[in-house]
């Protein structure tokens, strides 16, 4: 038996886009969050469950092993997204950066 409130996917989907809107702006979230009209405590908040909510989603996408197009840098990645995109990821990333772009790269067009 599930405890508390069901999800509100459109409060969830607003929060996510505010999120996403934050990290593109380059503001503070005191800034973002008083031009926006939100509460700065629940910005937090929201940021904080959706991360956890983000941790708990398992997927798996599909994997195309293809021919080598060229000789990647020593130790460097190579990623295969949906659509057939490729990312060469050299050692040293940044792992939330890379985090960001694959979820950028790995959304579903609005219908």
């Amino acid at each position: 038996m599930t405890t508390g409130k069901p999800r509100d996917a459109r409060k969830e989907q607003q929060w996510r886009r505010w999120i996403k809107e934050w990290q593109a702006s380059g503001l503070t979230v005191r800034i973002f969050c008083d031009r926006r009209g939100l509460e700065e405590h629940r910005f937090y908040a929201w940021r904080r469950e959706l991360a956890r909510r983000d941790a708990e989603t398992v997927s798996f996408v599909p994997v195309r092993i293809v021919a080598d197009a060229g000789p990647a840098p020593a130790g460097a990645l190579e990623v295969v997204v949906a659509g057939g995109r490729t990312l060469r990821v050299a050692p040293g990333f940044d792992a939330p950066t890379l985090r960001q772009l694959l979820a950028v790269l790995e959304e579903q067009p609005p219908c």
